[in-house]
């Protein structure tokens, strides 16, 4: 009896990770009814993290009322497992949250994040994984460490006839015994060349002015903190994920950085469930060079081959055949005939359709 894992990544705007793979289900059971078929719903913290480390965790979906980017009313949903938070920052501060002719970055605020964090808080979690992925702000996190400013006490009592101004100093005592994990697989620093405005300040609406004055926020938010602290993370792996709110979780927070591949698949024991595989399956939106550069399909290529299991990948658009193959991905399929528009292919129940197509010929011709 032949036994499948699926470990599908999300095709981003069309179908989630557990979408993808009860459609590569359905292939593999149309031609072989008997097979054991292991689906591990994956992400490496970027979209569909809630779902698939809420899954592994078996936590409990909670909502709570926060602001999204524009800070306008929403209800933003994470998980709960015992003392542990999921949070995808996303819920809060995510480019999906507002339309293409919304976007500034020079506004956008991940001041939900924060709360977010502090709803999780009052309910007595002591440990948070936050997944960096899918946001729409580049304001180095300042946003979520004013909503913790604004929603934390001093540890002093304050007079109640003088306001005071309050500051980190004021509310730090609340997060000296928590724990923050970044399940995160973005190397690129706060700012600089390789930062988090150059590199992802146009996607999120920037302007080549706009990145120019947003990497300069940056740097100079960094050095403000580095005087204040006695040390400068800025230029950390991470660091600039999430528009610099990476960084802010690294300073502020003594946040660790993990790769959010490799820390799911971990707890999902996925090297375990290798031992009797006949094969995996993975595969994500679109199949490039890229890819193999750390991304969540070759992180299980890796570990797949460790225990000799031959991987297959199938993804909604492929380029660099050759790079991919010569990665040591026994098959590389693209679910899509060429020609296809790019507005039909996206359709989900036409992605669906074509994975299973595609994993069906795949097990009949013995190619996978």
């Amino acid at each position: 009896m032949e036994k499948y894992i699926l470990a599908i990544d999300s095709f981003k705007g069309c179908l989630t990770s557990s979408e993808a793979e009860q459609a590569a289900r359905e292939g593999i059971l149309a031609v072989q009814p008997d097979a054991t078929v292991v689906s591990l719903p994956v992400s490496d913290g970027g979209d569909g993290m809630l779902s698939a480390f809420s899954a592994a965790l078996s936590a409990k979906m909670v909502e709570a009322h926060t602001h999204d980017n524009l800070l306008r009313y929403i209800t933003g949903q994470y998980a709960i497992s015992g003392t542990t938070a999921v949070i995808e920052v996303a819920q809060a501060c995510g480019l999906n949250l507002i339309k293409p002719e919304e976007r500034n970055p020079l506004i956008a605020t991940s001041y939900g994040v924060g709360e977010l964090i502090i709803d999780a808080m009052k309910r007595g979690c002591k440990k948070f994984i936050i997944g960096l992925g899918g946001s729409g702000t580049s304001d180095c996190g300042l946003g979520m460490l004013q909503a913790f400013v604004d929603k934390f006490p001093r540890k002093k009592t304050e007079s109640s006839y003088v306001y005071h101004p309050k500051s980190w100093d004021d509310v730090s005592y609340a997060f000296h015994d928590l724990e923050f994990i970044l399940a995160c697989d973005v190397d690129n620093p706060l700012d600089g060349p390789d930062g988090a405005a150059y590199v992802f300040g146009p996607q999120k609406g920037a302007s080549p002015d706009q990145v120019k004055l947003l990497d300069r926020r940056a740097r100079t938010f960094a050095e403000m903190s580095a005087r204040h602290f006695g040390y400068d993370r800025s230029q950390e792996k991470g660091a600039g994920a999430a528009g610099g709110l990476g960084y802010a979780f690294l300073e502020y927070l003594n946040a660790k950085v993990m790769s959010g591949a490799h820390l799911l698949l971990d707890m999902l024991r996925f090297d375990d469930l290798l031992s009797d595989a006949s094969l995996v399956v993975t595969g994500e939106g679109k199949a490039d060079r890229q890819t193999v550069m750390g991304k969540l399909p070759y992180v299980i290529l890796q570990r797949s081959q460790r225990q000799g299991i031959p991987v297959a990948l199938v993804a909604g658009q492929v380029t660099d055949p050759a790079v991919l193959s010569q990665a040591g991905f026994q098959t590389v399929a693209c679910i899509n005939p060429e020609g296809m528009q790019r507005e039909e292919a996206l359709r989900p129940e036409i992605a669906k359709k074509r994975i299973s197509i595609t994993v069906r010929r795949l097990v009949l011709s013995g190619n996978a």
